[in-house]
């Protein structure tokens, strides 16, 4: 299947991104950058700053520094050990979106999902292809795709006796608007989540990190009054069936590392770069 030029755009970026992270501390310049991604220097700011409405300059002081910062504040680490993201640029505002769970029954959770009707949408965002499902009741999975029959497969293995319909719902517009200026106004998403209450805590603490902000498994295991469950924190977190909307990629190692991430590390330090950028604007 050939890719849309909105496809190749976000491998270039993304490309650019990982070379940045790689190598902030000699800090590179536009040209090293441009030539990593086989794009002349005026071709790629043009296009890093369109995909990301900053310069490539500008957004890597601004990850060197503010973002440095933040894990310093939370971490108490020295400069020197701390480990910088990179990421882009974003025009959403996920802090004004009140996140409400809507968790499902025991029985249906038992019956894994039997008589559930579930309707399914692929979508294209920043950040590459997203299979978006929903219940009548909320999203019940997003995920990132970079395989359309694994994705569904994945769905499926999640909602093994439920039926399934190709649809697109205004549930997956709403939380596709989440990727433009129009998820601005939203009051709310529901999600419809099937997990144990356990994993259900876990989540409902990874939709209270802000927008511009970022936390650690030891800081989600004390906010659930559970310390010394750094571990299986972060099993509930690879197991998170919503990708962006419950945000588990502001959630990294306590080192500062960047960490694993259900849907490619490169994706997650790309969605923290867009929604890092976008709360210094504000």
């Amino acid at each position: 299947m050939e890719k849309t030029q909105q496809q190749l755009n976000y491998e270039r970026v993304a490309s650019a991104i990982q070379y940045i992270q790689d190598n902030f501390q000699h800090t590179p310049s536009l040209e090293e950058i441009a030539e990593h991604v086989h794009l002349s220097p005026f071709h790629f700011h043009r296009l890093f700053s369109d995909w990301a409405g900053t310069s490539p300059k500008k957004f890597l002081q601004y990850t060197q520094v503010s973002f440095a910062k933040r894990l310093l504040k939370e971490e108490q680490r020295s400069l020197f050990d701390t480990h910088m993201i990179t990421g882009m640029s974003s025009t959403s505002r996920l802090h004004d979106l009140f996140i409400q769970i809507e968790g499902m029954t025991p029985a249906e959770y038992k019956q894994g999902g039997d008589g559930l009707e579930i309707a399914y949408s692929f979508q294209q965002t920043p950040f590459g292809k997203c299979l978006i499902a929903s219940t009548d009741k909320g999203i019940c999975f997003m995920a990132f795709v970079d395989d359309a029959q694994e994705s569904l497969a994945d769905l499926r293995k999640n909602f093994a006796k439920a039926t399934l319909h190709e649809q697109e719902t205004a549930l997956h517009k709403e939380a596709l608007a989440l990727f433009t200026n129009e998820g601005n106004d939203l009051k709310a998403i529901k999600l419809h989540l099937k997990g144990t209450p356990f994993q259900l805590k876990v989540w409902q603490a990874l939709l209270q990190i802000p927008l511009g902000e970022i936390s650690s498994y030891k800081a989600i295991a004390e906010k659930i009054e559970q310390p010394t469950a750094s571990r299986a924190v972060g099993t509930a977190i690879g197991q998170n069936p919503i990708a962006f909307l419950i945000p588990c990629h502001r959630v990294l190692q306590s080192s500062g590392g960047i960490g694993g991430y259900r849907w490619k590390p490169i994706r997650k330090s790309a969605m923290l770069g867009w929604e890092f950028a976008q709360t210094d604007k504000q």
